[in-house]
Formats: C-alpha cells, sequence, structure tokens
C-alpha cells in the first residue's frame, strides 16, 4: 500500500505540530516544510518517519519543491505581529494564495488553509481583515480548498490560558477587556488537530468548518471559572478597549510581546461558532471543554 505525503507548513506552531503528530498517528507521511528544518526534526524525535525540509513558504522555488509529489496541503502558518520583513498581508494573503495555487499546479488532491473564526475582509483591523482576504485567496487559487475556523485554542504551553492563569495567580486584581462580556467558545487544539486529520481521510469534505469547543462563556465567566480552578478569587475590572489598544501596540516593540494589538481587535469580537456551519460534530469529533484539560494546563509552570 502506498502511503500517501502530507506537507504542512507551520508544522512547529503550537497548533501544527499537533496536525503533524494526528497525521502522523493516521498512517500519512508527514512532510514538515520549514524555514528551520533542524527543529524540526527536535521536536519529533518520536516519529522517525517525520521529514523535514527546508522553505519558506514566501519562496515559490523552495514552495514547489516542498509539495512536489504530495497528496495533501496543510497550512497553518499564522502571524500575530507585523515585523519589516513580514506583514499579515504578506503571510496570510500573499503567501497563503501562493501555496494554493503551487498546490493546485502540482496537482494535490486536497488543501486544507487554517484560518480563524470572526475573518472577514471587510474589518477594520488588519489582522482580522488579512484572514478574511486570506480565504478568498486561497479560495481563487484552488477552489476545492478547505477552510478551517477554528475558535481561540487552548492546551498545555497555549498562548491564551496558560498566560493568564499565570496572571491570576499572581494578581489580587485583575483587568477585563471592557466589561468583561466579550463571548468565546475556546476549543482543545488536540481537537483541532485530529479534525485537520480527519478531514483529510474523509472521501468528500465540507468548504468551511468552524471547531469550536462545547461552551460558550463570557470572557469575565472563564476569568472566573479559570481563577477558580487555580484556587483564586481576584477582584475583576473593567477596562476599556482603547486603553488596551494602545498597551497592545507598546507592547509588540518588546521581544515576546505579552499582548498584541491584534489580539486586543481578537477581544473585542465574540469568536463563537455560527449554528448552521459544519463543526466538530460533522467529523465525529466530541470536543473537549476547557474544565477536562485544566488538570494538564495547571501542571504548566
Amino acid at each position: 500500500m502506498t502511503v500517501q505525503t502530507v506537507t504542512v507548513f507551520g508544522g512547529t506552531g503550537f497548533l501544527g505540530r499537533r496536525i503533524v503528530r494526528h497525521l502522523d498517528a493516521a498512517g500519512f507521511g508527514v512532510r514538515v516544510a520549514s524555514r528551520h528544518p533542524e527543529r524540526v526534526r527536535s521536536l519529533f524525535p518520536e516519529h522517525p518517519t517525520v521529514e523535514a525540509v527546508g522553505a519558506d513558504i514566501n519562496d515559490e522555488n523552495s514552495t514547489t519543491a516542498a509539495l512536489a509529489g504530495a497528496f495533501a496541503v496543510i497550512n497553518s502558518v499564522s502571524l500575530y505581529v507585523e515585523s519589516r520583513s513580514e506583514t499579515f498581508r504578506s503571510v496570510h494573503v500573499e503567501a497563503a494564495g501562493q501555496v494554493a495555487a503551487i498546490a493546485s499546479r502540482a496537482r494535490a488532491e486536497k488543501l486544507v488553509h487554517v484560518s480563524g473564526i470572526g475573518a472577514n475582509a471587510a474589518s477594520a483591523s488588519p489582522y482580522i481583515r488579512s484572514r478574511g482576504e486570506g480565504e478568498a485567496a486561497v479560495l481563487r487559487a484552488y477552489p476545492s480548498a478547505t477552510l478551517i475556523r477554528p475558535a481561540v485554542m487552548f492546551g498545555p504551553g497555549d498562548a491564551f490560558l496558560v498566560p493568564l492563569l499565570s496572571m491570576l495567580r499572581r494578581l489580587p486584581v485583575f483587568p477585563l477587556f471592557g466589561s468583561g462580556e466579550t463571548s468565546l467558545q475556546p476549543a482543545h487544539v488536540e481537537d483541532v488537530a485530529e479534525a485537520v486529520a480527519r478531514i483529510l481521510q474523509a472521501p468528500m469534505a465540507h468548504t468551511v468548518y468552524e471547531l469550536a469547543g462545547p461552551q460558550v462563556y463570557t470572557y469575565r465567566e472563564l476569568l472566573q471559572t479559570t481563577a477558580a480552578q487555580a484556587g483564586r478569587e481576584p477582584l475583576l475590572v473593567p477596562f476599556p478597549f482603547p486603553l488596551w489598544r494602545v498597551i497592545g501596540f507598546a507592547s509588540e516593540l518588546l521581544p515576546h510581546p505579552p499582548i498584541t494589538a491584534n489580539q486586543v481587535d481578537l477581544m473585542e469580537l465574540d469568536t463563537v461558532a455560527a449554528p448552521d456551519m459544519p463543526g466538530f460534530s460533522a467529523l465525529q469529533i466530541v470536543p473537549r471543554a476547557v474544565e477536562a484539560i485544566f488538570p494538564e494546563i495547571l501542571q504548566t509552570p
């Protein structure tokens, strides 16, 4: 039996490395395309069949080489802070469209593009707008592509619940985003990765999946739930979004910003799956709740 090869861009990221492991477990040959192939080898020592190839999503030649002979392509590359060399548009729109076009020319049978709930080409936020424009660019180049829109993802080592937990453990007073009424429907990162693997195994797939967890929280409720798990009961204080945005812009000057302006933009929008969109249930996945994963997250230093 011939092993089907899947090329994964973004395979060293928070979601991407889980996708790699789920694809490997499902019996696919996995080729991780990265600017730092040595990092790929260090991330997957227990998966000797995972192949590391040097490639830059912005470079047509190396991307073409990485896609040669691939059955399917996964693009899970994301950018949260812009720099002189990389912008939301260059990564989420231009590079994403190029990967889709090359996948089409290479006759890859499937393409899965990871976007996010709330992606909107008409948004005033550069980040959210680039996600929406990126989806359109991918579908223009590869009309049968599958778009994955996860809600905010959680799990050990995440950039959402883990930092919140760390701060809630230390601060007796905690600022809310606005009044704390933004709605969220967090998804476990492992469930999202499993969804990607199942899409590649399915004979037919929907064009768009919105992947969100089993429960909707307001931001205030999620903070209260998280604090209770840590044995804390901080005072939650409303804090206006314009001030958060100033903090976000200033933080982006730091090497490892604790919060960015685009994260503030996202926290101003409800990130809840549309009830009429295919989601985890369409893939026979029962998503795990935040509370079920807290024991793992609480072990994070």
